[in-house]
């Protein structure tokens, strides 16, 4: 099937690793070019060259999008280097565990502005040349905004947050053609979760026992499971999708528990 997205520009903040550089791979797969913003110039540039390497066309810009000047620039040296922007897929953050009881006001808003801030930000900056290309906005957001946890309040708000924009934005956008949906993550085998389950006195047993909870197959969601949804989301070939909180995780928040064996 061909997606549309050749030669698309399309923004994935926090694209060098994880699902990020996931969805980065696969919209150089099919032709789009994918602009890595994050804050750690060498990863970024690492997978910039590898998509370039495998005959794919990549960008990528280096920023700190906890600082609002930051995605103001980070939007504009997108618009300098290619006079438009086709997508935007907000993605950057990370389960940083500030809670109720462990946590406090600054340590709350800092996280605001790792998680959730910059998600409004870039989409506010970038929406007059998403307005021109009638482009599409995908939020990654995740399952602890409607599970819980515990002991990740900041996260969880920010999340519900991610949640709630999505839903916003559409219909705000509505006027513009522009279709806004979020995918939903639950347990997906990251860099990031991969480094939190080796904290664990046995990782391979801790994972093990994360994954027997995954109804679908008893396994963890891989990042291309993931980015192979967001890049449906971003194509026209999804054209009348918008509004929609898309769980990508194996049935992990909405089957029944009495599922698994």
């Amino acid at each position: 099937m061909d997606l549309q997205l050749s030669k698309k520009v399309i923004i994935v903040t926090g694209g060098a690793k994880g699902i990020g550089a996931a969805v980065a791979e696969v919209l150089a797969s099919v032709g789009a070019i994918p602009v890595i913003i994050g804050r750690n110039k060498a990863d970024n540039q690492e997978l910039v060259d590898r998509i370039i390497g495998t005959g794919g066309d990549a960008w990528q810009f280096t920023a700190e999008l906890s600082s609002p000047i930051a995605c103001k620039d980070a939007v504009q040296a997108v618009i300098d280097q290619f006079d438009h922007i086709d997508g935007l897929v907000n993605n950057a953050g990370l389960n940083d565990g500030v809670g109720l009881e462990n946590g406090s006001y600054e340590k709350f808003i800092q996280s605001m502005h790792e998680n959730l801030i910059h998600y409004y930000l870039i989409a506010h900056h970038a929406l007059p040349a998403l307005i021109e290309s009638k482009g599409a906005i995908v939020n990654v957001t995740s399952k602890v905004a409607e599970t819980g946890q515990g002991n990740t309040s900041a996260y969880a708000a920010a999340n519900g947050g991610r949640n709630a924009l999505t839903r916003e934005w559409a219909v705000e956008l509505l006027k513009y053609s522009i279709r806004v949906n979020a995918v939903v993550v639950a347990e997906c085998l990251t860099p990031a979760y991969q480094n939190w389950v080796n904290k664990f006195q046995d990782p391979v047993a801790k994972l093990k026992e994360i994954s027997s909870l995954i109804p679908f197959e008893n396994r963890m969601t891989a990042p291309g499971e993931i980015a192979n949804t967001i890049v449906f989301l971003l194509s026209p070939r999804s054209g009348h999708t918008t509004g929609q909180l898309i769980h990508v995780d194996g049935g992990y928040v909405h089957l029944d528990r009495a599922l698994i064996q």
